[in-house]
């Protein structure tokens, strides 16, 4: 028998789009022999829609956004056809940045009892907050570059006094980051007192906590981490930018970026990222999957820049790219986070949940 899988996408997020392009690209690796596939659409306002079963790949996002309005069920099942009599099996979320990635609806599935892929609620909520994130891997142990941050009410009532620590704290240049997005999105490079400001005042509209982390420079390697307890690592790419840095435009539009894979590392160095990814993995209690992403300057030394606890899926992503270069192919990556939520939460069951 088929397992029924509810495909989650869109999302009330500035990611949206990011969203629906992956669960594009997911609906091509997924094998429509061995499975059963139920979209479940959250439009940009946050209304949740399901759709019909799909018969097979989508080859446009459009095709995405279409379907029947519902309410979330208490009974996230209530997304199958009524005659089916049964519930989903697994639900794969595709929903980047806040309101998918920051653990709010591994939360609800959590509640409902149902096995998910990807990380849960604590690891998709430290590793979506940048801010946290740091604060755990320095108790991890785990060398990064200096950083300053605030929320908005600090920088509305002390924006001088802020400015000012940041350009005696760090160097120039600087990068201004919304602390809780992701795919590039909301940030800015900074080279001066006035492109801070103006940085900052962008990165404000997409959250209110910011983080300014200290330029390096360095090459950008990326690593993928695969697993639960017991995480595995693939080969290192290397993101070359054609432009300043590997912004969303970079990511997600123009393809403006050279993937290098494997990247040409000492085995030295490349002992250490894994290292350094796996203790990260486990610092913010991962599983499923994560992409590590870290600096590596000329003299080798290694600094962690940020995880991703939901790598995006798109013609242009490094996460499956770097398996693939691994020998495990982008079907077969799909069917190993499907086996992974089973196992994660096979495990769980076994969890005692009355007193004696």
């Amino acid at each position: 028998m088929k397992k029924k899988i509810g495909l989650l996408y869109g999302g009330k997020s500035a990611e949206h789009e990011v969203s629906l392009s992956t669960a594009r690209a997911v609906t091509k690796a997924l094998n429509f022999g061995k499975y059963e596939v139920y979209p479940i659409y959250i439009t940009q306002e946050g209304e949740w829609r399901k759709g019909a079963l799909l018969e097979g790949p989508v080859d446009s996002i459009e095709q995405l956004q279409i379907g029947q309005e519902a309410s979330i069920p208490n009974d996230i099942s209530g997304f199958l056809p009524a005659e089916s009599g049964q519930s989903l099996d697994v639900i794969i979320p595709l929903l980047h940045g806040p309101n998918g990635e920051d653990g709010t609806v591994q939360g609800l599935l959590e509640v409902m009892n149902l096995p998910y892929v990807g990380n849960g609620v604590l690891a998709s909520s430290a590793g979506m907050d940048k801010v946290v994130m740091k604060q755990l891997f320095e108790i991890a142990g785990l060398n990064q570059t200096p950083y300053v941050y605030f929320i908005r009410s600090e920088w509305q009532q002390n924006q001088d006094a802020l400015v000012e620590r940041i350009a005696t704290e760090l160097q120039w240049p600087v990068f201004v980051k919304p602390a809780n997005l992701g795919s590039s999105v909301g940030i800015s490079k900074a080279d001066n007192k006035e492109e801070l400001a103006a940085a900052v005042e962008e990165a404000l509209k997409f959250d209110r906590k910011i983080v300014v982390e200290q330029g390096v420079a360095a090459r950008e390697i990326e690593i993928g981490v695969l697993g639960n307890d017991h995480p595995e690592c693939s080969v290192a790419g290397e993101i070359k930018p054609l432009k300043a840095f590997y912004d969303y435009q970079a990511k997600y539009k123009d393809g403006n970026t050279a993937m290098i894979i494997p990247a040409e590392l000492p085995e030295s160095v490349y002992a250490e990222l894994v290292e350094s990814a796996k203790k990260a993995f486990k610092i913010l209690d991962c599983s499923g999957l994560v992409r590590a992403d870290f600096f590596v300057t000329a003299d080798n030394e290694i600094l962690i820049n940020e995880v991703n606890t939901l790598p995006g899926f798109t013609p242009y992503s490094m996460f499956p790219l770097l398996w693939e270069n691994t020998g495990l192919a982008y079907p077969d990556l799909i069917e190993r986070l499907i086996d992974l939520a089973i196992e994660r939460y096979d495990d769980k069951q076994m969890l005692q949940v009355k007193i004696d």
